[in-house]
């Protein structure tokens, strides 16, 4: 998959599913620009991926402001010269059930989860239009299938696939491509931050009897942002080890 020398803006690239896109996409060949909203977790992200060999610049910022989105394609600009990837990764959970769920709570999760994307791929459509190429990779979930307690969450990762397909429609006659990627259960900090029993209760529920790595959403992430998916645009990849199959 020939993502070399490739440009390649990934958000929320400080830890987990987003510091692995990085650092599979770094590996691959690309130069990468991490984003993070803590300055700390970007230095630490790039000092790893420069002392490894790897080409990588940083940028802290709140991609959920139109201030954050578009100074990060502008530091990515004046690093590199161009953008061809962009991956929206950036992402928050504040779960609770319907009846008592907050306004706040609401707002914060459509902000961070979807607005971001909105902002993100509004700042880099001029340059990949002008430059009549581009791969778009937006992070979704499994969890837009819906959930108890997941209201919000479940409502912004449904509304990513809508914005992905409505930006392959656009863009395609500029040679830009969007597609979604649909994780599931993901070894991140968060994940290990739950108790051991409920650990084991939810790998159960994935048919793989595996819970996915950081490393296998940034190789689905390698595959769509590499010259070889051209063709492939407006789709919904399922990373999750069979687990959108059933309702667990």
């Amino acid at each position: 998959m020939n993502v070399k020398d490739r440009v390649a803006i990934v958000t929320g690239s400080g830890q987990g599913i987003g510091e692995g896109i990085a650092k599979t996409l770094a590996e691959a060949g690309a130069k990468v620009v991490v984003n993070d909203l803590v300055p700390e977790k970007v230095d630490q992200v790039v000092a790893e991926l420069v002392a490894a060999g790897l080409d990588a610049v940083g940028h802290a910022a709140d991609v959920a402001t139109a201030a954050g989105a578009e100074g990060l394609v502008a530091a990515a600009l004046e690093a590199y010269g161009r953008v061809d990837i962009l991956v929206n990764n950036v992402g928050m959970a504040r779960d609770g059930w319907l009846a008592k769920m907050s306004e706040e709570d609401w707002d914060l999760v459509l902000q961070v989860n979807l607005k971001s994307q909105f902002l993100t791929c509004r700042a880099v459509a001029p340059h990949m239009m002008e430059q009549k190429s581009g791969r778009i990779v937006n992070i979704s979930s499994r969890a837009w299938l819906g959930g108890p307690g997941q209201a919000n969450y479940a409502a912004s990762k449904g509304a990513v696939i809508s914005l992905t397909r409505t930006l392959a429609l656009e863009m395609a006659r500029y040679g830009i491509t969007a597609n979604c990627i649909a994780p599931a259960l993901v070894d991140t900090p968060l994940f290990r931050g739950l108790k051991e029993e409920v650990q084991e209760r939810l790998v159960k529920t994935i048919p793989a009897r595996r819970i996915g790595t950081p490393e296998d959403i940034g190789n689905a992430v390698v595959f769509l942002a590499a010259d070889e998916s051209s063709y492939v645009t407006g789709q919904t990849l399922y990373v999750c080890g069979g687990r959108s199959l059933g309702a667990g």
